[in-house]
């Protein structure tokens, strides 16, 4: 089959809003693309509306004048409208929007692979979505420890440490979770698209506790900002916190440290310790709930279980929290360090599998290149019955070794 042939059956409407997309994205306007192509502007509008079919020599110079492959624009696809992320609330410089914005491109790609996975394998992601919850004119402590308790309650979780907190959000939730690396000022993207459902970017060069805290503050937004995206920095980087951020932050705390659980350890421990609270039971309790030191002695200081201030004398004292947790036997808390999630690495694997997906698709997918995608394909070919319980523990990176 030709070129022609391909462009033939493929819905003008549709690649005209794939190359509209492509062009904006890589900043070009209409009149520079129709330059491309040798038209006029009126000629790429009518393109890009889908009222004119796009000639085989056409696509590829302006697949090559976007940066693209023409593969990109003629395999079957799902149409996701672009991501739109205001930059008003973070006072960003150019510099730094040019920092996140490939970030916030390389979400959206990811996403739209993920829902062109589901469609391969008509597997559409479950979604056990909660109906939002109304947090206006509340005041903010109370909002966000009633609306953690009411997750927690519906996630079945108790009032117990969230030892697995990415895949619950991803399996339990239905939210589509990618840890990315970001610049370091940044925590997590957060964005809600009708079509894609929940999606968050978690910074991938962040500590586990510091992505788990971004994981907790992204899903109150879910929670409680649905419909607005939200691009998150560090704390110290806020010269005004906005009544969102100190919502999302209120519910990180008591939904990783609920009140009820917490003190009942507390106790527990200064129970056994004869009156005592030692800062050997403060690193274990932080690990047990897999959060920051930091967080949890505010916490505890919130709580009047700690004097205040507890965390600045300590500081002030030259506490090294790695090198302690190293003295006590305390590993760092493991992390899923791979990019995608879990049900999206299964759906590539078993369209591969099957041979839905060419090699080059499935490398693109998993987002390594060909020679380790076809090491991965190896690896599987080893177990007959395809996705086995043993196939499904594979790390992907070590392959890389």
């Amino acid at each position: 089959m030709t070129a022609n042939n391909v462009l033939d059956n493929i819905d003008p409407r549709k690649l005209g809003e794939l190359l509209q997309q492509a062009r904006e994205k890589c900043g070009m306007t209409q009149a520079d693309a129709a330059k491309v192509i040798d038209a006029a502007r009126t000629t790429m509008v009518a393109i890009e509306k889908g009222r004119r079919r796009l000639k085989a020599t056409e696509l590829i110079k302006l697949a090559r004048a976007y940066g693209r492959s023409v593969s990109d624009f003629v395999r079957p696809r799902p149409v996701v409208q672009p991501f739109e992320v205001q930059f008003r609330r973070l006072q960003s410089s150019q510099a730094e929007e040019a920092q996140i914005t490939p970030v916030i491109q390389r979400l959206e790609e990811l996403c739209r692979n993920y829902l062109e996975l589901e469609e391969i394998m008509q597997a559409p992601l479950p979604r056990n979505y909660p109906q939002d919850y109304e947090v206006k004119n509340m005041p903010i402590e109370p909002a966000a420890e009633s609306i953690a308790i009411a997750e927690r309650q519906r996630l079945g979780l108790g009032d117990g440490p969230i030892p697995l907190l990415r895949d619950i959000f991803e399996q339990g939730v239905g939210l589509r979770i990618f840890y990315l690396k970001m610049p370091a000022k940044y925590s997590e993207i957060y964005i809600y698209n009708e079509q894609l459902g929940g999606c968050m970017a978690i910074n991938a060069n962040h500590p586990e506790e510091r992505c788990r805290w971004s994981l907790a503050h992204g899903y109150l937004h879910f929670l409680a900002h649905r419909y607005k995206a939200v691009i998150d920095l560090e704390i110290s980087q806020y010269k005004r916190m906005p009544e969102s951020e100190q919502l999302a932050e209120a519910f990180a705390k008591y939904f990783l440290m609920p009140t009820s659980g917490l003190l009942k350890r507390y106790n527990d421990v200064y129970s056994v310790q004869q009156g005592k609270f030692t800062p050997t039971n403060l690193f274990t309790l932080a690990h047990y709930y897999g959060v920051s030191v930091q967080a949890l002695v505010y916490r505890l200081e919130e709580m009047e279980l700690l004097p205040s201030g507890t965390w600045e004398r300590l500081r002030d004292r030259g506490l090294k929290v790695r090198k302690v947790q190293q003295e006590l036997g305390l590993e760092e808390i493991p992390k899923r360090i791979d990019m995608a999630p879990i049900h999206y690495q299964h759906l590539a694997i078993e369209a591969f599998d099957q041979a839905l997906i060419t090699e080059g698709r499935f490398a693109d997918f998993l987002d390594v290149d060909r020679l380790l995608a076809r090491r991965i394909a190896e690896k599987l070919r080893e177990y007959s019955s395809g996705m086995t319980e043993e196939t499904t523990d594979i790390d992907l990176r070590q392959l890389q070794e």
